[in-house]
């Protein structure tokens, strides 16, 4: 996601792969890698991913809890995927917060470190300046979603499009799906047709009329085709014209919410920080501004634990940060 190179498609981050103790280190995936940085890397890099920690309940060395620390003082980004997250509470950062897991480890999440939030049913988490994710393919979802708040939506739709991946998928989306399939020809036509009329006021009783079925057996479809329920799928295509109309045009936050069908600028505002994290007007001059820098490439520091320890990362644990004029992300 962040450090291959694509024909094509910008490069917009610098990515590199950081251990507490550099050399050869074994991954869960069968092979070594060897490491050349150390933990200093993650004294600039803008954003820190932590991929994994197993085992799970291995203590967190104080070198690399007071460097993740020092680097979320300073204002980097945090992130975890699947059982990094029982890292990252060791810290103590995410106290009082909600967090995800994947769902055979919500339980001990929640057990070990009561003062925060488990919330198994999301894919994933994103705060601001700490992010969680469940399994690896949610950590997939959440790093996709991490370059469109970096970068803007057509950004991150070229980067999906080249992996082959959907480009959006909600946060509140199951992590287990129906293993059942129905066809999904009709709900698809239904999701053009809504998506090409989001400035009206559609509902879901719109919907479930549309598609000659119940409320009820609608929501069903959603669920096991989308992972996520007709009305959230609505509010988060609906959000997410907003910021393609943000990122590409100069037309005022109410005539946006009026073209999204969000119908007044305090009901945008109010929808778009639930999901975004920020205001309409604050996430346009950020991507105005991100435009205007002559971007390097962004450096993405990571850490991975050494071979024979008790508390290896299962992958690698990374660093990414959102690019500024001053300097590239990392």
């Amino acid at each position: 996601m962040f450090g291959l190179e694509r024909g094509g498609i910008p490069r917009r981050y610098d990515f590199a792969v950081c251990t507490e103790a550099p050399g050869e280190v074994q991954t869960s995936g069968g092979y070594s890698i060897y490491v050349v940085h150390g933990l200093e890397a993650l004294e600039t890099a803008d954003t820190i991913i932590i991929p994994g920690w197993a085992p799970v309940d291995a203590p967190l060395p104080d070198p690399i809890r007071r460097a993740l620390l020092r680097a979320h003082g300073r204002g980097a980004r945090l992130v975890t995927i699947c059982s990094g997250v029982f890292a990252l509470a060791r810290t103590g950062l995410l106290d009082g917060r909600s967090a995800t897991a994947h769902w055979k480890r919500a339980d001990q999440l929640r057990r070990e470190f009561p003062a925060l939030t488990v919330e198994p049913h999301r894919r994933y988490i994103d705060h601001g300046d700490i992010a969680t994710s469940a399994g690896a393919g949610a950590g997939i979802d959440l790093c996709l979603h991490l370059v469109q708040r970096d970068h803007g939506a057509e950004h991150a739709a070229l980067v999906a499009q080249h992996m082959t991946l959907p480009p959006y998928r909600a946060s509140e989306a199951r992590q287990q799906l129906s293993a059942a399939t129905p066809p999904a020809e009709a709900l698809d036509v239904l999701l053009t047709w809504a998506t090409e009329r989001l400035s009206s006021p559609l509902t879901v009783s719109d919907l479930a009329g549309r598609l000659g079925v119940s409320s009820r057996t609608l929501a069903r479809r959603f669920a096991d085709n989308l992972g996520i329920g007709p009305g959230e799928w609505l509010l988060a295509r609906r959000v997410a014209e907003a910021r393609t109309l943000l990122e590409q045009t100069d037309l005022p936050v109410e005539a946006i919410a009026v073209r999204v069908g969000l119908s007044s600028a305090v009901n945008l505002r109010r929808r778009f920080r639930d999901q975004v994290g920020t205001t309409p007007g604050a996430y346009r001059q950020a991507f105005r501004a991100g435009a205007a820098c002559s971007a390097g490439p962004a450096r993405l520091a990571s850490r991975a634990e050494p071979a024979g320890r008790a508390h290896p990362a299962m992958f690698a644990t990374s660093a990414i940060a959102v690019s500024s004029c001053a300097s590239p992300t990392k």
